[in-house]
C-alpha cells in the first residue's frame, strides 16, 4: 500500500480569518504492489486503503475491488476538479463507495475527516467540498480539490464552482459558523439520500450559531433528494439574487415509497403530487431561511419546503417561485412554522401553499419598505440601508395549475395587499381542517378560481400509509363512500366552533361558490365585512370523479363535484357584516345567517329570491339572524 504524507492546505502564515485558502498539495503514488508510477490499480477482490490524500493520473478499480480510507476518515474522488464515481452501496443505506471503472486525468483521492450527521435512527457520513466551522474553513474535513476557481477564505468563498456527478456529496456545509458565498456556481448531478439531514445537498447551513449568506449565485441539481439549499438546527440562511433549479432523478428500482423520514426519497403521493426532489428544505428548531430577489424552481414536489421542527421561519421577498413540471407546490407549512411571501411571483403546478398544521401561520402580501425593514430586523438578514432602498415594493401574484391553497392540517392564512391568486380550481381547498383564513381586499387583493369555487371543504381523502412488514409504505387506497353520513346529534350545525373551517373576507368583491362537503362534524363559517359576494354558499354532498384513488391516479385527489343539500353534520354559518351584499345565484342550504343592518341578500337582476327557515317561508330582513335549516332558492 502506498503511503502519502498529507500537507496542509493553508498557505504558510495565513491561518487566520480572511486568509486565502488553496487546494491541498498532495503527493503522487509511488511504486507499490497496487500502485505503479502515477497510477493505482485495484483488482477484483482486493481492498486498497488510501492512507492520505493522493494524486495520480489514472485510477482503475475492477469489479469487486474496494477503495477505503482509514477509520474515522472518508474517501472522495475528484477527476479534473469534479467529484465523481461514488454511489450508495444499498438503497436506503448511508455508505458510498467508489465504483468500478477507469478514471483518468487529474485524479485526486482525498482523505478527509469524517463529518457524521445523525438524523433520527441513522448516521450519515457527510463528504463536502467545503466544510466551515466556527473558526472558518476546516481543511481536514473539506475536499478542496472540488472547489475550482475564485477565492476561498475563512470568511467567504467568491466566484468558486463546485461540480459533483457522484452520489451523496455536499457542496458547502456550514456548522456553527458565519460564512458568505459570493457568486458561486454549484452543479450537482446524481442522487442524494436524505433531505431531512441534508445528505447530498448543494448547500447546508446547520446549527444555531450559523449565519450563511448566498448571493448572486447559481445552483442547479438533478437527482433524487439532491436538494439545493437546506437550513437546519437553528441556522439562519439568507439567499439573495440567486437562481436555484432542481430536477427529478431516477429512484432506485427497489425503492419503496414511504413516509418514514429517514428513508423518504419521494413526495407522498397522498398530497396529490409526484416527484423526488424539492429545491429547498427548512428543518430543525428555530431555523430560518430567507430568499430575496431570487428564483427558486423545482421540477415537481416543492420549491420552498418546511419539514418538522419548531419555531421555523420561511420567507420569500420579491422572488420567483414555482415548478417547471405539472405538479408541485410553492411553499409548505407544517408544525408551528411561519411562512411569509411578499412581492413574489408564483407559477406552481398544484398549490401555492400546502398548510399541514397544526399551528402553521402563512401570509401572502406586498413587499412594502416597512414590511421588509421589519423582516430585516426580525430575521437578522443583514441588509444594508442601500439594499433596503433598492428593493422595489411589489404585490404577490399566484398562478396555479390546480388549487390555490390546500389545508392538509390546521393553520392560519392571510392574504392582503395587492395579492392576486389565479387558480384552475378552488382558491381554498380545506380537507376537513380547522382554519382561519383572512382575505383583505382593501389594497386590491383578488381571487380568481377558474372553476368558480372560492372555498371547497371536503373530508380528508388521504388514505394514509400502510404498515407492510414493519414499514410505513405509501400503498394506501382511497375509496369513495357510498353511504349517507349518519347524523351526529351532539354536533351543533348552527354555531361557530373553534375547530371549524372559518374564513373572513374584508373589503373585497368575490365571485364564486362556497361548499361544505364534510360528512363529519365541521362547519364552514364565513364572515363578510364591507364585501360583495356573488355565488352559491351551501352544504353539499361531494363526489370524486373516480371511486378509488391510489398512486396511479393521485391527481384525482381533491377534485370533487358538489350536489347542494341540507346540512347533516356540515353546517354553513354565514355573517354578512356591515356594508356587505350577497347575490345568490343558485340554491343554497345554510344553518345560520346573520344580516347586518346595512347588509343585503338578493337574487341576480331579473330573478326572484325565496327563503325558507325550517320549511317556513321567510322574508330576510336586515339586522336579523336566522338559524335552522335555511334554504335560499332563485327563480
Amino acid at each position: 500500500m502506498t503511503l502519502i504524507t498529507r500537507r496542509s492546505i493553508l498557505m504558510a502564515g495565513t491561518a487566520t480569518a480572511g486568509a486565502l485558502l488553496v487546494p491541498a498539495a498532495v503527493g503522487t503514488a509511488t511504486a507499490a504492489p497496487k500502485a505503479s508510477g502515477s497510477r493505482i490499480t485495484v483488482g477484483s477482490g482486493e481492498t486498497y486503503e488510501v492512507a492520505a490524500t493522493t494524486r495520480v493520473s489514472r485510477l482503475t478499480v475492477a469489479e469487486g475491488g474496494t477503495l477505503t480510507a482509514p477509520e474515522g476518515y472518508l474517501l472522495s474522488l475528484t477527476v479534473d476538479g469534479v467529484e465523481t464515481g461514488q454511489l450508495l452501496t444499498v438503497t436506503g443505506g448511508t455508505l458510498t463507495l467508489i465504483q468500478p471503472g477507469t478514471y483518468q486525468g487529474d485524479v485526486v483521492l482525498t482523505v478527509a475527516e469524517a463529518n457524521e450527521v445523525t438524523y433520527e435512527t441513522l448516521t450519515f457520513p457527510f463528504r463536502q467540498a467545503l466544510y466551515v466551522g466556527s473558526d472558518g474553513v476546516d481543511r481536514d474535513r473539506s475536499v478542496l480539490t472540488a472547489v475550482l476557481g475564485g477565492r476561498v477564505t475563512d470568511a467567504l468563498a467568491r466566484n468558486v464552482s463546485i461540480t459533483s456527478t457522484g452520489e451523496c456529496f455536499n457542496g458547502v456545509f456550514v456548522q456553527d459558523g458565519t460564512y458568505t458565498l459570493q457568486r458561486p456556481t454549484l452543479s450537482f448531478t446524481g442522487n442524494g439520500r436524505c433531505d431531512f439531514a441534508g445528505y447530498g445537498a448543494a448547500v447546508v447551513g446547520d446549527g444555531a450559531a450559523t449565519t450563511l449568506v448566498v448571493e448572486d449565485g447559481e445552483i442547479t441539481t438533478k437527482g433524487v433528494v439532491r436538494t439545493a439549499v437546506i437550513a437546519n438546527g437553528g441556522a439562519n440562511v439568507v439567499v439573495k439574487n440567486t437562481t436555484i433549479q432542481t430536477r427529478n432523478g431516477t429512484l432506485p428500482a427497489d425503492y419503496q415509497a414511504t413516509v418514514e423520514t429517514p428513508y423518504m426519497q419521494s413526495v407522498p403521493w397522498m398530497l396529490g403530487l409526484d416527484g423526488n426532489v424539492r429545491a429547498t428544505n427548512l428543518v430543525g428548531a428555530g431555523s430560518k431561511a430567507t430568499y430575496l430577489n431570487s428564483t427558486v424552481l423545482s421540477e415537481t414536489w416543492g420549491a420552498l419546503s418546511v419539514e418538522g421542527g419548531s419555531g421555523l421561519k420561511l420567507t420569500a421577498v420579491n422572488s420567483r417561485i414555482g415548478n417547471t413540471g405539472a405538479y408541485g407546490y410553492g411553499t409548505y407549512a407544517i408544525g408551528d412554522a411561519t411562512v411569509r411571501v411578499l412581492g413574489c411571483r408564483f407559477e406552481v403546478g398544484s398549490y401555492a401553499t400546502i398548510i399541514a398544521g397544526p399551528a402553521a401561520v402563512v401570509h401572502y402580501g406586498d413587499s412594502t419598505k416597512e414590511a421588509v425593514a421589519a423582516l430585516n430586523t426580525e430575521l437578522a438578514l443583514g441588509l444594508s440601508a442601500a439594499e433596503l432602498k433598492a428593493l422595489p415594493a411589489r404585490n404577490t401574484v399566484v398562478n396555479s395549475g390546480h388549487f390555490g391553497y390546500m389545508f392538509f392540517g390546521a393553520g392560519r392564512l392571510t392574504l392582503d395587499g395587492g395579492t392576486v391568486v389565479n387558480s384552475e380550481r378552488a382558491t381554498f381547498l380545506n380537507k376537513g381542517q380547522q382554519t382561519a383564513i383572512a382575505v383583505d381586499g382593501s389594497q386590491g387583493a383578488r381571487l380568481d378560481p377558474g372553476d368558480g369555487i372560492v372555498l371547497q371543504m371536503i373530508e380528508l381523502d388521504d388514505p394514509g400509509p400502510v404498515s407492510v412488514d414493519g414499514k410505513m409504505l405509501n400503498v394506501g387506497v382511497y375509496t369513495e363512500p357510498t353511504d349517507d353520513p349518519a347524523k351526529d346529534s351532539s354536533f351543533d350545525v348552527t354555531a361557530a366552533h373553534a375547530t371549524d373551517g372559518a374564513a373572513t373576507f374584508t373589503s373585497i368583491e368575490l365571485e364564486g361558490d362556497f361548499y361544505n362537503g364534510m360528512r363529519t362534524g365541521k362547519n364552514m363559517v364565513l364572515t363578510f365585512e364591507d364585501s360583495t359576494v356573488r355565488g352559491v354558499i351551501s352544504a353539499s354532498r361531494t363526489k370524486h370523479r373516480v371511486t378509488t384513488i391510489d398512486a396511479s391516479n393521485f391527481q384525482e385527489l381533491g377534485i370533487v363535484t358538489n350536489t347542494v343539500q341540507p346540512a347533516v353534520n356540515n353546517g354553513v354559518v354565514v355573517t354578512l357584516g356591515s356594508g356587505s351584499a350577497w347575490t345568490v345565484t343558485g340554491t343554497s342550504h345554510l344553518t345560520s345567517l346573520t344580516v347586518a343592518a346595512d347588509a343585503a341578500v338578493s337574487a341576480p337582476r331579473g330573478r326572484t329570491l325565496t327563503a325558507t327557515v325550517d320549511g317556513t317561508a321567510t322574508t330576510l330582513a336586515p339586522g336579523a339572524t336566522y338559524t335552522g335549516a335555511i334554504t335560499l332558492t332563485v327563480a
